[in-house]
């Protein structure tokens, strides 16, 4: 097998890279923009950059390259920066989606992209793959709007893997997560907000990356839910960050979502039913008390 990556400087990608680095059969090809962050951490895997709204570059990497296979990590993620610039967030989240998939298409490859629970509205939830989806963002329409595209795309073999409130720890920096963010503040002192009505079932990056690869490796078609079991709001998780590292709960104030001015809507209730995943793939997630334990160990 040989598995492209996009995004590969980014948190999934990175943890993709640090799961099949070492996995005998397969050749990996990191891609992304700008330099390779992971270059003296990986220094035999090939990295190739690449613009994926660009489409004769696009065409023109998978031809030499080769792959088997691709992961589509790179995405326009930040909800509030995608309400503020509708226009890129776009170009990169559908139409360079559907430049991929065109490209994938006519070389035979299989495309393993990555959604959201953010496609659905929030009305409730744990959600399986058949809810119907109904975003109530830009982010999640241009989503759902990628996820379309690639249905679409003849000829294309391809999985779709929905996930929720990934967590982890990127290295370099320039990303923080739910459970260093409140380990830090409490550690020093400094009293939070945390909000007590939305829930999720929130996803260790590491998690979401065997999910990928399970997929990627059995060329499974559909769509999946890729998320951890456990529905919990931010506040719960707060409260299982203090207690973990014996830290002062009092700090932590429950507050409900309109506390926050934001420029993007987020549903109130999400979380995904993950049975597919487990018995077709043979997901076995992380508990989020034991991802605490991971990200812990990593920073």
């Amino acid at each position: 097998m040989r598995l492209l990556i996009t995004g590969a400087n980014g948190l999934l990608g990175q943890k993709l890279l640090d799961r099949l680095h070492r996995q005998p059969g397969v050749a990996l090809i990191a891609t992304g923009r700008g330099p390779f962050r992971l270059a003296e951490a990986y220094p035999a895997v090939p990295y190739v950059p690449l613009d994926v709204s660009d489409a004769a570059q696009v065409a023109a990497v998978l031809r030499a390259q080769q792959p088997t296979h691709v992961i589509h990590t790179a995405a326009m993620t930040q909800v509030d920066d995608c309400e503020l610039h509708p226009d890129e967030c776009w170009l990169h989240n559908v139409t360079a989606v559907d430049i991929l998939a065109r490209a994938c298409a006519a070389l035979g490859v299989h495309l393993t992209h990555l959604s959201t629970d953010f496609v659905f509205d929030g009305s409730h939830g744990p959600l399986a793959e058949d809810a119907a989806p109904n975003p109530i963002s830009h982010y999640g329409r241009s989503k759902l709007a990628a996820e379309q595209a690639v249905q679409a795309t003849p000829g294309l073999r391809w999985a779709i893997a929905r996930t929720v409130l990934v967590y982890g720890v990127l290295r370099g920096g320039g990303r923080s997560n739910i459970v260093l963010w409140v380990r830090d503040s409490l550690r020093a002192g400094k009293p939070i907000n945390v909000v007590s009505d939305q829930w999720r079932t929130p996803t260790l990056a590491e998690d979401l990356a065997e999910g990928c690869w399970l997929l990627a490796r059995q060329s499974a078609r559909g769509i999946y839910h890729l998320s951890g079991r456990e529905l919990l709001t931010p506040y719960d998780m707060a409260l299982q960050v203090a207690a973990h590292f014996g830290l002062d709960a009092a700090l932590i104030t429950r507050v409900d979502a309109g506390t926050f001015t934001q420029p993007a809507r987020r549903p109130a209730r999400t979380g995904f039913i993950i049975d597919k995943a487990e018995r077709e793939l043979g997901f076995r997630p992380h508990s989020f008390e034991e991802g605490i334990e991971i990200v812990a160990a990593q920073a």
